[in-house]
C-alpha cells in the first residue's frame, strides 16, 4: 500500500506553517519542509524558517541541512523526502509536507526520473557569459525558440533555470517539456493535497507586513553575515530576501530601493506560486483571510479527519 502523505501548499505568507503545526498536533504527524531555501543553514529570517518555539514539540525534517555554498537540487529533495516519509511512517505517524517550492514538491511526489548525465560545464559557462554580455532576456528568447512551453513557466530573471533548460536540450536532444511529458503521472504516495489561498489585495498586504517584520527581526544583519562569510555568489544568496539587499550592503543601492524590490519580488513570487499549484496539481483549496484563519484551520481539520478516515 502507498504511504499516506498530507501536502500543504500555497503562496508565501498565507499561513501554511501555522496550519501544518495544527494538523501535526491533531493527527500525530511530523513535518517535512517543502521550501527549497530552508534547507540551508544561516538562511533563517529571509526564508521565514520556523523557529524552535513555533514547532510546539513537533519534529521537523529538511531544515538547516547544508551550508549555503552547496547546490541542493530537486533530485536531492526527492531522495530526502522519500527517506523521511519512510522514517515518519515507520513510527506510525503522519508525514506532512509543507512549503511553496512547486517544482521540488512535484518532483518528490511523482517520482521524477532525473538524468544521471553529467552537466556540460563548458556549455553552462558559455550561457552564463551570454547572460553577462547580452542579458537575461536574450537567453530567455533562446529558450522560447527551443521550448516555448517551458519559456512560459520560467521567468527571464530566473536565468539559472533558463540555463538548465537549455543545457538539458543541448545534452539530451530533448526539451525539458518533452522530458516532463515522459515522467510518471501517478503519485508515489496516497496524497491529500491542501491549498491555502487568499484574496490578492489581502495577501499582498500580508506579504508587505511580513517583509517589514523580517527587517525588524534582523534580516539585514543576516544578509550581511552571509556576505561577509563569502556566500555572495552562491545559489542560496539568489533567493528573495537576500539578493535584494546585497547591493545595499555593498553601498551600491539605497535601502529604500532594496526594501521596495524585496516586497515587489515577494508579491510576484506569490503570484507565480499560486499559478504553479493551480495548474500542476489537483488540490483542495481553502480561502483564508487574516480574520478567519482560525475558523479555516478548524474546517480543514474537520475535513481532514474525514479524508483520513476513508483511508
Amino acid at each position: 500500500m502507498k504511504k499516506t502523505v498530507v501536502v500543504i501548499v500555497g503562496p508565501t505568507a498565507v499561513g501554511k506553517t501555522t496550519l501544518s503545526i495544527e494538523i501535526a498536533k491533531h493527527f500525530n504527524g511530523e513535518v517535512i519542509n517543502g521550501d527549497a531555501m530552508q534547507v540551508y543553514k544561516g538562511l533563517n529570517i529571509g526564508t521565514a524558517k520556523i523557529r524552535e518555539e513555533e514547532k510546539q514539540g513537533i519534529d521537523h525534517y529538511l531544515l538547516d541541512m547544508i551550508l549555503p555554498e552547496a547546490d541542493y537540487t530537486a533530485a536531492d529533495f526527492q531522495n530526502d523526502v522519500e527517506k523521511y516519509v519512510h522514517i515518519i511512517s515507520e513510527k506510525s505517524k503522519l508525514p506532512i509536507i509543507v512549503g511553496g517550492s512547486g517544482m521540488y514538491i512535484q518532483a518528490a511526489l511523482y517520482g521524477y526520473r532525473f538524468s544521471n548525465r553529467k552537466r556540460d560545464h563548458a556549455y553552462t559557462e558559455k550561457l552564463e557569459n551570454l547572460v553577462h554580455e547580452k542579458g537575461v532576456v536574450y537567453i530567455h528568447d533562446l529558450l522560447k525558440q527551443i521550448d516555448p512551453l517551458q519559456a512560459k513557466t520560467i521567468h527571464p530573471n530566473n536565468y539559472r533555470r533558463v540555463i538548465r533548460a537549455l543545457e538539458i536540450y543541448e545534452t539530451t536532444g530533448l526539451t525539458m517539456s518533452q522530458q516532463i511529458e515522459k515522467e510518471p503521472k501517478q503519485p508515489m504516495y496516497d496524497i491529500i493535497f491542501i491549498g491555502l489561498e487568499m484574496e490578492r489585495t489581502l495577501l499582498y498586504n500580508q506579504i508587505n507586513k511580513r517583509c517589514d517584520q523580517m527587517i525588524t527581526n534582523g534580516l539585514l544583519e543576516e544578509v550581511k553575515q552571509l556576505y561577509q562569510n563569502g556566500y555572495e555568489d552562491t545559489k542560496a544568496m539568489k533567493a528573495i530576501g537576500y539578493k535584494e539587499f546585497l547591493p545595499y550592503i555593498k553601498g551600491e543601492q539605497p535601502l529604500e530601493e532594496s526594501i521596495h524590490l524585496f516586497k515587489r519580488n515577494s508579491r510576484r513570487y506569490a503570484k507565480r506560486q499560486y499559478t504553479w499549484f493551480k495548474n500542476k496539481m489537483n488540490i483542495q483549496w481553502y480561502s483564508v483571510t487574516p480574520d478567519t484563519a482560525s475558523q479555516t484551520v478548524h474546517t480543514i481539520l474537520h475535513d481532514l479527519a474525514g479524508f483520513l478516515g476513508d483511508k
